[in-house]
């Protein structure tokens, strides 16, 4: 599934042209599956977590359903982040995110190119992660006639992204960060940092544990 020219040409960060019918069919196929996603409501972890791999592509075999539902749901806590939707993931394939990670609802996620979340991290609502960039050239943007291009975001574990938080393209998250609320994040963030601000800025050092004993 989408592998084009243009869509290897949007993975590696260059000017590509949106509207390549293998993009577009994928981007279609993740649209109709974080409609799924999102209109499952209170379903049991193990459906959301169906939903979820549909909406990533993740084709790894489901475990074997445990008759005691709570035992069912704990199948899923050493493989599978937690999703509160509604979510909206643009492309679904370039995006990967680790275990034990709360995603909360109203995620908005441009994966032009590979966006990876780590493990252990917290996201409040409405954060965005705009992967996706436009020419800042208005002769070479040209509306939607033009070329689009990208960044990849990484975010590593253990991190905290507060509420309202947008990150853009190219930007690295360092492990045990937290990001506070409503920050732009423009540039990368040092592991075990705290961040806030518009556009976001280095506020203080996080003393941690887990940073002394290498965790």
């Amino acid at each position: 599934m989408a592998h084009s020219n243009e869509w290897q040409k949007m993975l590696r960060g260059e000017l590509y042209w949106a509207w390549d019918e293998d993009l577009q069919n994928n981007r279609k196929r993740c649209k109709a599956a974080c409609d799924k996603f999102n209109a499952a409501g209170s379903a049991s972890r193990r459906h959301k977590v169906e939903l979820w791999r549909n909406i990533i592509c993740d084709d790894r075999p489901m475990p074997p359903i445990h008759p005691d539902p709570k035992e069912d749901e704990a199948l899923f806590e050493e493989t599978d982040p937690f999703i509160d939707g509604p979510i909206s993931v643009d492309h679904g394939l370039n995006f990967k995110v680790g275990k034990g990670t709360f995603l909360n609802f109203n995620l908005l996620v441009l994966d032009t190119c590979h966006i990876t979340i780590g493990e252990n991290v917290l996201f409040g609502p409405n954060v965005c992660i705009y992967g996706a960039t436009h020419p800042l050239d208005p002769a070479i943007r040209r509306g939607l006639k033009g070329p689009e291009g990208g960044g990849e975001v990484h975010i590593e574990d253990d991190v905290w992204i507060g509420g309202s938080v947008i990150i853009l393209a190219g930007v690295r998250i360092g492990r045990g960060s937290t990001v506070g609320a409503g920050a732009v994040v423009t540039k990368d963030v040092p592991p075990f940092h705290f961040v806030a601000g518009n556009p976001a800025k280095i506020i203080r050092k996080i003393e941690s544990s887990m940073e002394s004993e290498g965790h």
